[in-house]
């Protein structure tokens, strides 16, 4: 399916040059509180979508730029084509496509997690396997989610920026993956080996007090493959998702958890809790697989190949043409005399030297850091009775599912927020950072409010069977209620730390930030952990975390990052904040008066939703109500440019 929102006429157009943005009489003003142009049209394209033809593109641009004039929107005449930003619509169904994707991946981590509670239980097999996941989900972190993704996402982003232009000198897309791609494969594939050789002193470092490392030492073997696997996983993330196409890259986690379901239900009787660790090396490898074919077409296609350079009219109100299949656009004729003009400029530094070591360290060390917190916790529970380090584990899963998706539009705009910067346009970043932040806390702290709430009932429906018994059920539920509460912390952490390094030029504050976050935690896990248990750890996590959220809102200036009103944004947090501790207390109230958990959690989650909901709109919340009507509009009005196939 390819879907293009309606014609740039319908809402208004938006000119820019040098970072600067002019908008005409018709422009719709609340594209300014959004972040986003309105009127640049946009499209979500599927695998096996077709755009629109070069000679379609150049007519309407040529409209476009007509139209324009004659609503007083003007392109400047001297200035260089850019990719357009992407509108309202447009990044409502990405995060639409995006999130849809991330429930289905969740959701089979769940159930991954109640297939190895089934059948392994929460006793020292399934311990030692889980300091093997801390490879895993080290590498995730630094690889995927948030260490190179940092830095490729806006170097893919001026690459992909630059071939709109045409700057001349080649494919600059293809000039950024032949420099980087095969050294970064090659450190991946040494840092791969070092884990399997050292792996009996890695489980020693995380685990000391493991009652059988040997099994645990086997199952790091096993998953450290996937430092390779996930490492490229990410780079072709990175890559799709600076080219708008975020499909694929949500799909990987659905592809992942279905490879280690798979294993542990075709090995788990032969080979015990090892068919998790080869599933999640099976799992690595499909995700790499779910996302070559997507990234072959942008690499390799006839659209990559030739360049197309739109005219500068394009920028003021049509969409980029995109995976096109005709002719050739090289020329006087398809690119215009504004082509001729920028590929006389002098071309600005090379992409390929916008990945260096200056920018990736302090990106590295910040992600490494922040997933300590999992190293640090495990290293506590190691010396706690047997399953602690899996009632952490399963608590955090589950507790972790309303942060994933609060972050769903924070994913999509990365690009958009990357590129605004790059073309120095501060205060359309500033707007897109700080509607972002609040529509992630918003969604946040309704699932944090749930959880709370209903964290009984949660565990034993999802886990109390098998191995698993009542006794974990309450152990896992204290401790996912005490994550609860470091929940908003750990989603502006992920919303606010993506502007620190989207703007390409290194920046340590991050990095300050998150140590001293994660100095808390080791300094409170300790102190905590002889009296409380796991649930001590679990507070410290929640306080190390919101610590580093704080300095990373306080440190949002000019200098470090986007200057975002930093007053304005916690007066604006602060009233969901009150929602949500409202609505949690009444949900428990509510829940805890039925036996039955089903009917407790039915209960429980409708009333923490609808107190939420009335104290947000008695509060005067502004932020949420636009954001579903924008993705409400884009999913049931009629487009008229829609093609399914």
């Amino acid at each position: 399916m390819t879907v293009t929102p309606s014609r740039a006429g319908d809402e208004g157009t938006t000119a820019r040059r040098g970072g600067r943005r002019r908008t005409g009489a018709a422009s719709d003003p609340s594209a300014q509180d959004h972040g986003t142009a309105v009127g640049t049209g946009e499209e979500v394209l599927l695998p096996g979508a077709r755009a629109a033809s070069p000679g379609t593109a150049h007519q309407a641009a040529t409209e476009a730029s007509d139209s324009g004039a004659a609503s007083g929107v003007g392109a400047e005449p001297n200035g260089p084509s850019e990719v357009p930003p992407p509108t309202r619509g447009f990044l409502a169904k990405a995060t639409l496509v995006t999130a849809a994707l991330s429930i289905a991946g969740a959701l089979l981590g769940l159930g991954r997690d109640q297939a190895l509670a089934h059948l392994f239980g929460a006793g020292t097999e399934t311990d030692a396997f889980l300091v093997a996941w801390t490879v895993p989900e080290v590498a995730a972190t630094l690889l995927i989610e948030d260490g190179m993704a940092f830095v490729l996402v806006p170097a893919f982003s001026l690459a992909v920026a630059r071939r709109a232009r045409g700057t001349g000198g080649g494919d600059p897309v293809r000039a950024l993956v032949a420099s980087t791609l095969p050294r970064i494969a090659l450190v991946l594939v040494g840092v791969s080996a070092l884990l399997i050789a050292g792996a009996p002193y890695l489980v020693a470092g995380l685990a000391p007090g493991l009652p059988d490392p040997r099994l645990a030492v086997d199952c790091t073997r096993l998953t450290a493959t996937c430092v390779l696997s996930f490492g490229l996983a990410g780079y072709c993330s990175a890559a799709l998702r600076a080219h708008r196409r975020f499909l694929a890259p949500a799909a990987i986690y659905v592809a992942y958890n279905t490879g280690i379901i798979t294993a542990m239900f075709v090995l788990g009787g032969h080979w015990g809790v090892r068919s998790a660790a080869i599933g999640v090396a099976l799992g690595g490898c499909l995700m790499v697989a779910a996302q070559t074919p997507s990234l072959v077409r942008q690499l390799f296609g006839r659209r990559s190949a030739t360049a197309a350079v739109p005219p500068a009219g394009a920028a003021a109100g049509t969409r980029k043409a995109s995976d096109t299949e005709g002719p050739d656009t090289e020329g006087p004729d398809a690119a215009g005399p504004e082509a001729e003009r920028s590929a006389e400029q002098p071309p600005k530094q090379s992409v390929t030297h916008s990945v260096n070591l200056a920018l990736v360290t302090p990106v590295l060390l910040f992600a490494l850091c922040r997933q300590s917190q999992v190293l640090i916790e495990r290293y506590l529970a190691s010396n706690l009775p047997s399953g602690a380090i899996s009632h952490l584990n399963y608590a955090q899963k589950v507790a972790q599912i309303p942060m994933t998706l609060s972050l769903m539009l924070c994913t999509v705009t990365f690009p958009v927020l990357a590129q605004a910067l790059a073309e120095g346009d501060t205060e359309r970043a500033r707007n897109r950072v700080e509607h972002d932040v609040s529509v992630a806390a918003c969604i946040v702290l309704l699932g944090a409010a749930a959880v709370f709430a209903c964290a009984p009932q949660i565990i034993e429906l999802l886990f109390q069977r098998g191995a698993f018994t009542a006794r974990d059920t309450a152990a896992t539920a204290t401790v996912m209620r005490v994550y609860s509460v470091g929940l908003l912390g750990h989603t502006l952490v992920g919303a606010l730390v993506r502007t620190y390094f989207s703007a390409g030029r290194p920046t340590w504050y991050p990095l300050a930030a998150m140590t001293a976050g994660i100095v808390a935690t080791s300094w409170i896990g300790a102190a905590t952990v002889g009296a409380w248990g796991v649930s001590g750890i679990a507070a410290a996590n929640a306080i190390g975390i919101t610590l580093t959220a704080a300095l990373l809102l306080s440190g949002m200036n000019e200098r470090r990052s986007v200057p975002i009103h930093t007053r304005r944004v916690v007066h604006e947090l602060s009233k969901p904040l009150r929602a949500a501790g409202c609505a949690a207390v009444a949900g428990a109230l509510c829940a805890s008066r039925f036996d039955s958990p089903a009917l407790a959690l039915l209960t429980g989650g409708l009333t923490v939703t609808l107190v939420y909901v009335l104290l947000l709109r008695l509060l005067g919340v502004q932020a949420v109500a636009p954001a579903f009507r924008t993705a409400l509009r884009s999913v049931t009005r009629r487009l008229p440019h829609a093609r399914f196939r």
